[in-house]
């Protein structure tokens, strides 16, 4: 409220519906569509962004005749008007719960592999207890959720706990899964576990988009074993990927769950030197309060793991790569805390697939 607070003082004629006509103009590409949402005429729109332009004194949108795109200012402005209907959400859903019974609308946003977290079954099970609670769930790479969080467009996201996460991102684990390396089953190595990743230096590698942050990962895994991993195949699913190595077109870095998961057989290795482990948590931004449903839900689906056994409770590893390396032999509390990891002695890799 401090930010609409700030507003109103500085800028007396600025009104929230101006703000959410800007919002609209720019998720919607355009005035006509923004026009669309809103239900109202489009004159309508551009004669109010036109007044909080003029009431500002700054220009906020660069116009074509087919496209909008911010100016600086207004980058600035839709950052801040953003933040500050978030929190006006936030108070809403507060007032709705003082009146009795958690109202409002949770924005999620998760990465593709959660295993062993079901995070179907979770929001079922909370709204199941809140009814009144609306939720959107989507998905995307880490980098795509921290700008939704930034952008003020998701309240929490699912998703790996960088140790060289900004202050601003609080973190409640959930999880920790491993990195793995899967092959096809009759591959010369199939054998080998934890398998060198100096000795795939001739393999090709499938892999996720070059802007990635697990495609980041295997090239400092391969620079450090001193090579540049070659990627003839990309897929943009996590879960293709696997499929992709188990029919022989490369070697996959994948997650330990999703190596593990249904599909084509495919020979799982721990990563030499390793093992790698990826925490996984909900996030959020410290500066921007939660509203009280958003509050509940991150709280009930921390629970909810903890409820499993399979909470990871750990302190990230300070790498600025995203990824811990654990120590050679975890103590067994923490192999079993990390849900699929094996203990030291553990039976050499194995076909995993369908029956």
């Amino acid at each position: 409220m401090f930010l609409l607070a700030l507003i109103a003082v500085q800028y007396e004629c600025v009104e929230l519906r101006q703000l959410v006509y800007l919002d609209a103009v720019v998720r919607h590409g355009g005035f006509t569509r923004a026009a669309e949402h809103l239900r109202v005429a489009q004159p309508a729109v551009s004669v109010q962004i036109r007044r909080l332009e003029a009431e500002l004194g700054a220009r906020l949108l660069h116009r074509t005749t087919r496209t909008v795109a911010l100016t600086q200012a207004g980058e600035l402005v839709l950052r801040r008007a953003r933040r500050a209907m978030t929190e006006l959400d936030a108070v809403r859903d507060e007032l709705a719960g003082l009146a009795g019974g958690l109202l409002g609308r949770v924005r999620i946003g998760a990465i593709q592999a959660l295993d062993p977290f079901d995070l179907p079954a979770a929001l079922a099970a909370f709204h199941r207890q809140h009814p009144g609670v609306e939720l959107a769930l989507g998905s995307g790479a880490l980098r795509r959720l921290l700008d939704g969080l930034d952008h003020g467009e998701l309240d929490l996201a699912i998703g790996p706990m960088p140790p060289g996460l900004p202050a601003r991102y609080a973190r409640t684990p959930l999880f920790t899964d491993e990195l793995v390396l899967a092959t096809p089953p009759d591959h010369p190595l199939a054998g080998t576990d934890p398998l060198p990743l100096a000795a795939l230096r001739d393999e090709p590698f499938v892999c996720l988009p070059a802007d990635s942050g697990l495609r980041a990962i295997l090239d400092r895994l391969a620079g450090e074993a001193g090579f540049t991993p070659r990627v003839p195949f990309e897929s943009s699913h996590l879960h293709r990927l696997r499929d992709l190595a188990a029919h022989g077109l490369g070697v996959a870095l994948v997650a330990r769950s999703v190596a593990e998961a249904p599909g084509p057989p495919v020979a799982v290795h721990s990563v030499d030197p390793g093992p790698q482990l990826r925490p996984v948590g909900l996030l959020h931004r410290t500066d921007v309060a939660l509203g009280a449903a958003a509050e509940a839900c991150r709280a009930f689906l921390a629970g909810w793991m903890a409820g499993t056994g399979s909470a990871d409770t750990s302190p990230a590893v300070d790498d600025p790569a995203f990824i811990a390396t654990a120590p050679a032999e975890p103590p067994a509390g923490a192999a079993r805390a990390a849900g699929r990891l094996r203990t030291p002695g553990s039976p050499t890799p194995r076909s995993v697939g369908r029956p």
